[in-house]
């Protein structure tokens, strides 16, 4: 089964979003078994393995707003180790009955932390867990090096892909993958352009915690794995501007997915206009199907408001905005908010 992690397609999208564009070039990570982030899970499972962090049968648990979970609950089945997820009380059902259906615990918080969100929320259980079962291992997702380690791979699989890429556009949650791909692409193209794409309402690049209706990218805590010196731009992405991007993708080129992918695609066609050229690739990190109550569902989109403010980025909250000052936000330094970069 661990064959199938990886070496996935790339497919040229041209759809409006939502405006016309030169076309830019999608990394299709959700047609993987357990999708992107089963290889970020094969990473940390293997360097614990051989570390001995992690025995064997011994059992892995995780915080995850459902991707890594799924996975981990994929990587831990195919190496005989028991997986805890520990969730909170927005994860979808589809996800939260997936994850049992593979064999794994689920554990649900039900309150977000005062000031580290549903993260830090999640992080405290994790802690609790790990008291009542002795051998058992964390993976720290958020701040381990197998995380980015673990999609060294995948800008591999570009560099064979592509003769050229200019534009290179990242989600960013734990900034894994952004972190991983960019150490390969940039000595094949010391020129690429790294974008990476945040949740309005996230504080990973520096701005006020918010409320955040999106799942899968952004967070509330600061991650030791996302690779600040990477980035040449960021842009901030809203759930109705991501939401539209999905459904245009679904309509106009058939393949689409989550908000991250939604939020990714809108910024690889902006950067394509911009450049005047489809030398652009934004990795899609995963499919639909775990979004037909939300990005899909029309009655969701009338409760919660989304309708598109936004076509292009500005420098002013409009649901859509962007800098090319990236920064740490901690100055590689402690972190009283969220403890995480000490």
């Amino acid at each position: 089964m661990l064959e199938l992690v990886g070496n996935t397609p790339v497919l040229r999208i041209d759809a409006p979003l939502p405006r016309p564009h030169p076309g830019f070039w999608a990394k299709l990570e959700g047609f993987a078994p357990g999708g992107m982030k089963a290889r970020a899970a094969l990473s940390l499972i293997r360097g614990a393995r051989r570390r001995g962090e992690l025995l064997p049968g011994a059992t892995v648990v995780e915080s995850s707003s459902g991707t890594l979970g799924i996975g981990l609950a994929c990587v831990g089945s195919a190496l005989g180790h028991p997986v805890v997820v520990v969730a909170d009380s927005e994860l979808d059902g589809m996800t939260h009955a997936l994850l049992r259906a593979h064999g794994a615990e689920v554990e649900i918080v039900r309150q977000p932390h005062p000031t580290g969100g549903w993260q830090r929320a999640r992080r405290d259980r994790v802690a609790r867990v790990l008291s009542r079962r002795p051998g058992a291992y964390w993976p720290d997702q958020y701040n381990n090096p197998d995380n980015p380690a673990g999609y060294a791979a995948l800008g591999k699989e570009l560099i064979g892909q592509f003769e050229r890429l200019d534009v290179l556009v990242c989600s960013v949650g734990t900034g894994g993958h952004s972190a991983g791909i960019a150490s390969v692409v940039r000595e094949r193209w010391p020129h690429i352009r790294i974008v990476g794409v945040d949740s309005v309402g996230s504080t990973v690049f520096g701005r006020t915690a918010a409320p955040r209706l999106m799942r899968g990218l952004g967070s509330s805590i600061h991650p030791r794995n996302v690779a600040y010196e990477i980035f040449d731009e960021v842009h901030w992405v809203g759930p109705a501007e991501a939401a539209d991007a999905c459904r245009r993708l679904a309509a106009g080129s058939f393949v689409t997915g989550g908000w991250s992918t939604g939020a990714v695609a809108l910024v690889a066609a902006w950067c394509a206009r911009e450049l005047g050229s489809d030398l652009v690739c934004g990795v899609f990190p995963d499919g639909p199907h775990r979004y037909w109550q939300t990005i899909f569902d029309d009655a969701y989109h009338l409760d919660h408001g989304l309708v598109p403010r936004a076509s292009s980025p500005s420098e002013v909250d409009s649901g859509w905005t962007r800098t090319r000052e990236v920064a740490d936000p901690c100055g590689g330094a402690g972190c009283e908010t969220c403890g995480d970069r000490t």
